[in-house]
């Protein structure tokens, strides 16, 4: 997004998109399944933060998104356990907010009952590989969203995966559930999985004027709360904008695309 803002002075959108999106933090998505580099990127990351607390969203476990537009990741679970632990050994010491592949729990409809296991497992192990390498990240799991699963079969799945060796569950990335639902829906989960030491993210970067029920590229959406650690209600541990708005969920351009026209559209409406 950067890049575009730096090169379009002249595009008319440049200005909005430069002052609403570009001025805002938000996360680094870790999907390019490249484990010969990914380590040396993320020290570069966290180091370019400095006193700053950078987001990653890590993003290539196996058979991703079920083979829908954002497919891809590792091609099997040891290869995402070595990519994952590059990924840990370039984080340093730094504090460092961990968004734990995104839709891996809430979207298990392509999976066998081992191939599930085997995903629990993977991601329970990442868990405990990055919070050993840097006891200061923080890392949370995937709690879908609240027009998804129910609250207490999300809470199940995330037990399953380890959950209470992370620091928390994260909701509604890349959607655009309003935040007062989304942090009752959290609120629920995290009441559900019954461990007081866990905490609340929400992904609040395009839920504005809330959804309109559909998930890829709709109309008529909007940029919601910035960005902010320790927003006000205790259970929660931030809002962030994890999907940087103006990407494309798929429809309108690839998935992970910028797309000027949508953030535009964002940051106007």
């Amino acid at each position: 997004m950067k890049r575009w803002v730096a090169a379009n002075p002249a595009d008319s959108r440049q200005p909005v998109i430069n002052d609403r999106i570009a001025s805002q933090p938000q996360a680094r998505w870790l999907s390019a399944f490249k484990p010969d580099t990914v380590q040396q990127e993320v020290a570069d990351y966290v180091t370019a933060a400095g006193d700053q607390v950078p987001v990653l969203s890590v993003y290539g476990i196996t058979n991703r998104d079920c083979g829908g537009p954002s497919s891809g990741g590792a091609p099997d679970l040891a290869a995402y356990k070595g990519w994952v632990e590059k990924i840990a050994a370039g984080l340093g010491d730094h504090k460092v907010l961990i968004i734990l592949e995104t839709d891996s729990l809430a979207l298990q409809t392509c999976l066998s009952a081992d191939e599930l296991a085997a995903r629990n497992a993977a991601l329970h192990d990442a868990v405990r590989t990055i919070k050993t390498a840097d006891p200061a990240a923080r890392v949370y799991l995937d709690g879908g969203h609240s027009g998804w699963n129910p609250a207490a079969d999300q809470a199940a799945r995330l037990k399953a995966a380890g959950v209470t060796d992370a620091d928390g569950v994260y909701t509604n990335v890349s959607n655009f559930n309003p935040t007062d639902a989304e942090v009752a829906y959290g609120k629920q989960i995290l009441d559900a999985i019954g461990d007081p030491d866990l905490g609340l993210v929400v992904d609040t970067s395009r839920n504005g004027n809330g959804s309109n029920g559909e998930w890829c590229d709709p109309s008529g959406r909007a940029l919601g709360q910035n960005p902010a650690l320790e927003p006000g209600d205790a259970a929660v541990d931030a809002y962030l904008w994890v999907k940087p708005p103006g990407e494309a969920d798929g429809c309108a351009a690839p998935a992970g695309q910028f797309d000027p026209a949508l953030a535009h559209a964002l940051a106007t409406n």
